[in-house]
């Protein structure tokens, strides 16, 4: 087998560029979809339903495309073409869903149905743009390198977060309304969406110019074991011969995900009656509180980008793992407790940590385990399940969790700081090789 080259360091730049734009989509996803939806006239015990369509579509996209693209080779490559079709299928859905209550629809149902189709076709493509990059890390970057590879997709997944946290309250700054009649988004949300969805497409077209995959041969010589095993192999004989650190760091995913699923679900409602003392969505207090909780969101993000520095510095992985899970869960637990608006910086500052953990720790503990398998698109495809399988559960369960903790929005930040708790107790479970 041939030895990957060393890469300079703007071509791991440009590998990875175009993530800076999915991101910015999947962080106005986070940010909103509760607001939007509770605009629209959903109930809060029935919102964690709607979150169960994000996972959902990636256990569903992200497998097929990682084993589809393992055994595609076009002229534009191997893993781009399901990139940019999935970056343009979002900019489309980016301009609709926002949008969804001012079609003349004419009823509450109508109108959330619609947003619910959105959601999922959004969903699905995002899932489509997001998964190739991690894979071509993967296929393109050799061991050496392979940990400065994921360090720079992790700085633009974070920069490209704290825009599109951001952008309502900007909006909002500059002089766009923030309030709507009932049952309407405000155009602060809609513009946030379509300044996304132009940055998406940008950043896309840009990584397809700028990266050239290899051509069939000269991937084989890079990766033999891929050539002959990959036409075989099927999901559940993968499955079975993963090894044991892809199912053991999947454990500590399951925590770690459901818990930032109910943050994503709940916490605009969180800070809104912490801070404002209201969830009525039609107020312009909660959308003001919809505004700040994504300034909070970024401020997460800028406290990831710092934290992501610190963590090589643990003397092992799995020390800075839990300690950072342990952070976030003390973080989770603080909100409630943060009557005011700018005393909010510092939970979100502490689940910053989690985060960085989270983006950093298991794919680089899984790709290290899964050296000498093969399949790492597909194997990749099937981690996302640890990923998007808590998230299902998490939202099954989500309403009966909230009447558990009395319909107050604001204890599920609880159950989210216990989650992350038990999952940085899973943590030292994880073999790793020395």
């Amino acid at each position: 087998m041939k030895q990957k080259p060393n890469l300079s360091f703007w071509k791991l730049w440009n590998l990875s560029f175009g993530f800076f734009g999915v991101q910015i989509a999947y962080a106005l996803q986070s940010a909103n979809i509760s607001r939007i939806f509770r605009t629209l006239g959903a109930d809060p015990h029935d919102l964690s339903f709607f979150w169960i369509l994000p996972p959902l579509m990636g256990i569903l996209v992200q497998p097929i495309v990682g084993t589809l693209s393992d055994k595609t080779w076009t002229r534009f490559g191997r893993r781009i073409p399901y990139l940019f079709i999935g970056a343009a299928t979002a900019v489309l859905v980016m301009c609709l869903l926002p949008n969804a209550g001012s079609l003349g629809l004419a009823t509450v149902g109508a109108v959330l149905t619609f947003g619910v189709i959105a959601l999922m076709l959004l969903d699905t493509s995002i899932n489509m743009a997001m998964q190739p990059f991690k894979m071509m890390v993967g296929d393109m970057v050799n061991e050496e390198q392979k940990g400065k590879a994921y360090s720079i997709q992790s700085l633009l997944c974070n920069a490209g977060s704290v825009m599109g946290y951001v952008f309502p309250f900007i909006f909002a700054a500059i002089g766009l309304s923030n309030v709507a009649p009932e049952g309407i988004v405000p155009d602060t949300v809609i513009w946030s969406f379509y300044v996304g969805a132009a940055i998406l497409i940008l950043c896309v077209i840009y990584t397809t110019m700028k990266v050239k995959e290899w051509p069939p041969k000269e991937y084989a010589e890079y990766n033999p074991s891929s050539e002959n095993a990959e036409e075989k192999a099927n999901w559940i004989t993968l499955l079975k011969n993963a090894p044991s650190t892809f199912w053991r760091v999947g454990l500590v995913q399951f925590f770690c995900w459901a818990a930032f699923l109910y943050m994503w679900t709940y916490v605009v409602d969180a800070v809104s009656l912490t801070v404002w003392d209201t969830a009525d969505p039609v107020s312009e207090e909660y959308q003001v509180a919809g505004n700040w909780t994504g300034v909070l969101y970024a401020i997460q993000a800028i406290g990831s980008v710092c934290w992501a520095m610190v963590l090589p510095r643990f003397p092992n992985m799995k020390m800075a793992y839990t300690a950072s899970l342990i952070l976030g869960g003390l973080g989770f637990a603080l909100i409630p407790f943060c009557p005011n608006q700018y005393m909010q910086i510092v939970p979100f500052l502490l689940i910053g940590c989690a985060w960085a953990a989270m983006l950093a720790c298991p794919f680089t503990l899984v790709t290290n385990a899964l050296q000498g398998y093969g399949h790492m698109g597909a194997y990749l495809g099937l981690f996302n399940g640890t990923i998007c399988l808590p998230q299902i559960v998490a939202a099954l369960c989500g309403g009966v969790i909230l009447h558990l903790v009395g319909s107050y929005q604001a204890n599920m930040m609880f159950v989210s700081a216990l989650l992350l708790v038990i999952g940085s107790v899973c943590v030292l479970g994880i073999k790793t090789k020395k």
